[in-house]
């Protein structure tokens, strides 16, 4: 599973998890770090991330959307 870690999580949460999820990423690790949810969404769905955050935003996406992961 890849994980992506929002801007609201820290990004030392990819080298700690590594043993167990090798894939993950934070939005600063691949240029979204200043990127509006929407935009972090779609990139996740784009690349087969599922989504780590502490935003209840998020949860407004998924109410609208289909879920990242395909």
């Amino acid at each position: 599973m890849k994980l992506l870690f929002d801007q609201n999580l820290p990004p030392r949460l990819v080298h700690r998890l590594s043993d167990v999820y090798p894939e993950a990423s934070h939005v600063s690790s691949v240029g979204m770090d200043c990127a509006r949810d929407d935009e972090i969404w779609r990139y996740a769905r784009e690349n087969d991330y599922m989504i780590v955050t502490s935003d209840a935003d998020f949860s407004d996406l998924a109410a609208l959307h289909v879920s990242p992961r395909r």
